[in-house]
């Protein structure tokens, strides 16, 4: 056996295991599916690509898109499998060894796992007890690591946190490097960040096609950024990354902007009566600005309650043994019926 590296020796795979069940509430996909007008027009749209030959390497129309519909122009738009290829391409660009990143825990733990692999030194501020970050321990942070790329998570994955507009602009007030504002849920949520993006500020928006474009199946994420910044990240991606398929599943979606919205209203107002049933069961219940909601049981341990809903067929997130969040589960916004199964499996097990 051949040993890999020494700072790979540590570290655990990212895994979110997968039981069949009957409710599947684990893993932040949208529980509707794309409209069938899509289907069909990416099935005739599939029928007729030369599949002997390679993809658009610079992904022209899919970015031209996406620009579009956000109102930037194509150069500031970079495009890869999934957000988590938007994510390693920014930190093989911009961390790597000798420099340093910086989360706020917890948070999406592929941000640190990423930069880890990567071979960059990862430091961790620490949110409230409520998930919320505090200004002066963000300010801390950057003073005293001066990072090169620091996340920000917003809605943040796992707490569901919205970070307030007001804490981004002070972190790019005294942050020394790139600043990295994931987006994957923020359709769910009230504000993003995509204001702060131009050719002078060090921020980019990243996004994701797999949770209000019902599209998880496709990998598909892209991010908004300054040009300069995209330019750099297509000298580090590999050459004809991005399949024909995703380039033309993400174009397609982009016309069926009203029926993503009202999927995503759906979700919104089953959060919303979710939380509210939930809020009068004997668990804490934090606020959530996205596709998901972390609870944490007050009597009873969290590995208990995750696997009384298991045993009911129902399967939620078990966050209970990671730092910082003991006890936690976090459930993805389903449909009313699977919403509803997991309410009556919330009150068969809770004592």
């Amino acid at each position: 056996m051949i040993p890999v590296r020494d700072d790979l020796r540590s570290l655990e795979g990212y895994h979110s295991p997968q039981v069949d069940v009957r409710v599947r509430l684990n893993t932040n996909e949208s529980p509707l599916a794309p409209p069938a007008a899509w289907r069909d027009a990416f099935v005739a749209e599939l029928s007729r690509v030369e599949w002997h030959r390679y993809p658009d390497r610079a992904a022209t129309d899919l970015r031209a898109a996406i620009a579009g519909w956000h109102g930037v122009d194509p150069s500031q738009v970079f495009v890869a499998n999934g957000s988590n290829e938007v994510l390693q391409t920014l930190l093989l660009t911009y961390a790597g060894p000798g420099r340093t990143v910086a989360t706020f825990e917890p948070t999406y733990q592929l941000h640190a796992h990423i930069a880890r692999i990567t071979g960059a030194t990862v430091v961790e501020g620490e949110r409230a007890t409520d998930f919320t970050l505090d200004p002066t321990e963000m300010r801390r942070v950057v003073a005293e690591h001066q990072p090169h790329v620091t996340f920000l998570c917003s809605p943040n994955n796992p707490t569901g946190v919205v970070e307030p507009p007001e804490l981004l602009e002070q972190l790019l007030e005294v942050a020394p490097g790139l600043v990295v504002v994931d987006e994957a849920y923020a359709q769910f949520a009230e504000w993003t960040a995509l204001g702060h993006v131009d050719d002078q500020t060090p921020v980019v928006v990243v996004r994701t096609f797999s949770k209000t474009w019902s599209m998880a199946a496709s990998r598909l994420g892209y991010l908004i950024g300054p040009r300069w910044l995209v330019a750099e990240l297509e000298k580090v991606v590999l050459p004809y990354h991005l399949d024909a398929a995703k380039q033309i599943a993400g174009r397609l979606a982009l016309q069926f902007v009203d029926d993503m919205d009202a999927r995503v209203a759906e979700i919104v107002s089953e959060r919303t009566r979710l939380v509210a049933a939930m809020e009068l069961l004997d668990l804490e219940v934090f606020p959530s600005g996205a596709n998901f909601v972390l609870i944490r049981p007050r009597s009873m341990p969290g590995r208990e309650l995750w696997q009384g809903l298991l045993d009911r067929d129902v399967l939620v997130r078990d966050c209970s043994s990671w730092p910082r969040l003991d006890h936690c589960l976090r459930v993805t916004i389903g449909t009313p019926a699977e919403n509803d199964a997991f309410l009556d499996a919330l009150t068969e097990v809770l004592p």
